[in-house]
């Protein structure tokens, strides 16, 4: 299917995105370092929530060769709370790179620049259009939900064999003249006017055109797929005490969290109670025999495709030497050194009771 007036379309796009678009600090810099964190961080996460991080990350990281300089904890640190752990290490592994092969320019091509750790279509072509002018469709959740009903696409957004439909459709609409200011157009629009949840077609420049608006299906589009019930994980963490000191590990680098420190611990064993949960986890993940002092708290956290319970408890070393079997590293910390490691939101939850009652235990 074809979309028809796509000059006319672009047109309106582009003096509404003059008109109204939000002032935000990645589209007031020519800085590809700068525009490239940005879109990293904005993967799927929304835009009041990346501000204060974009801000903090790049006082503390000012150029590309200050990160790639960095070790990874600092980076991890200036991250914490922003999750998908996973971007940070890949633009840190990118960093160096782009010091050590490429002379510390970050490549202008999209083949080039895929090649980096991170970097796939959405963040080529968002910063190869925003930052270097190059005519490449950004497909993210904004512009599909703009392009479903402009065109009444009847593919579910959330099926991946979708995306080439959608791809091709961006490629119809894309203007190869202004490439960036356009892709950060249709996002915009999909973001603050053709919202999933009572999206404000009054104020749509691309109305006229809007197929689903003229049928008054609106709210049918985009189409999904139903999702899968997210499952629910019992866990439990223990916060050994030894010496007045307190055991906290950390995550191996890849996968979820990695590279995080957090607090021994693990899953509940079938018709296992947590006390006892607790006291197994811990001597197979670090190898110590501990007793179980005081409950502190519990935890509900969810992360993007399962939720988790967790049950903290304080618990007092017995015996044992510490011996890693999962983790990668570990430290005996006093508890007002907690805030120079990062670890993950879910531990945060607990972590200000913790420094409570360690200052009640201590008054």
């Amino acid at each position: 299917m074809k979309i028809e007036n796509t000059a006319h379309i672009r047109e309106l796009l582009r003096q509404w995105y003059q008109r109204h678009h939000r002032r935000l600090p990645w589209r007031e810099t020519k800085d590809p370092y700068r525009i490239w964190v940005s879109e990293v961080m904005l993967q799927q996460t929304q835009v009041k929530m990346v501000l204060p991080y974009y801000k903090k990350f790049l006082r503390r990281f000012q150029t590309l060769k200050h990160l790639a300089r960095s070790d990874l904890q600092t980076v991890l640190k200036a991250w914490e709370g922003l999750g998908y752990y996973a971007r940070a290490r890949n633009v840190h592994r990118a960093a160096k790179i782009v010091t050590g092969e490429h002379a510390g320019i970050i490549p202008n091509t999209m083949k080039e620049f895929r090649k980096l750790p991170g970097v796939g279509e959405y963040i080529a072509s968002a910063v190869s259009s925003i930052a270097f002018h190059q005519p490449h469709p950004v497909v993210d959740g904004n512009v599909k939900r703009v392009i479903a009903r402009l065109a009444r696409v009847d593919e579910p957004v959330n099926h991946s064999a979708a995306y080439k439909t959608f791809r091709q459709f961006a490629s119809q609409l894309m203007d190869p003249g202004n490439p960036g200011l356009f892709n950060q157009a249709l996002m915009e629009l999909g973001a603050t006017v053709c919202k999933s949840q009572n999206p404000l077609c009054d104020q749509c420049p691309l109305q006229p055109f809007c197929l689903a608006y003229q049928s008054k299906t609106v709210y049918a589009y985009p189409k999904r797929n139903k999702s899968k019930p997210i499952p629910t994980y019992h866990m439990i963490a223990g916060v050994v005490f030894k010496k007045g000191r307190i055991l906290i590990t950390r995550r191996k680098t890849d996968g979820l969290l990695g590279g995080l420190w957090e607090f021994p611990g693990g899953d509940i064993g079938d018709n296992e109670g947590t006390e006892a949960a607790c006291i197994r986890e811990i001597k197979e993940k670090v190898n110590l025999s501990v007793k179980v002092d005081r409950y502190l708290t519990r935890v509900n956290h969810a992360y993007t495709h399962f939720k988790i319970v967790m049950d903290v408890f304080c618990c007092q070393n017995i015996s044992g030497k510490v011996k890693l079997h999962g983790p990668v590293d570990y430290r005996w910390i006093r508890v007002d050194e907690i805030d120079s490691y990062p670890f993950p939101k879910a531990n945060h939850k607990f972590i200000p009771l913790l420094k409570e009652r360690f200052r009640n235990a201590g008054s």
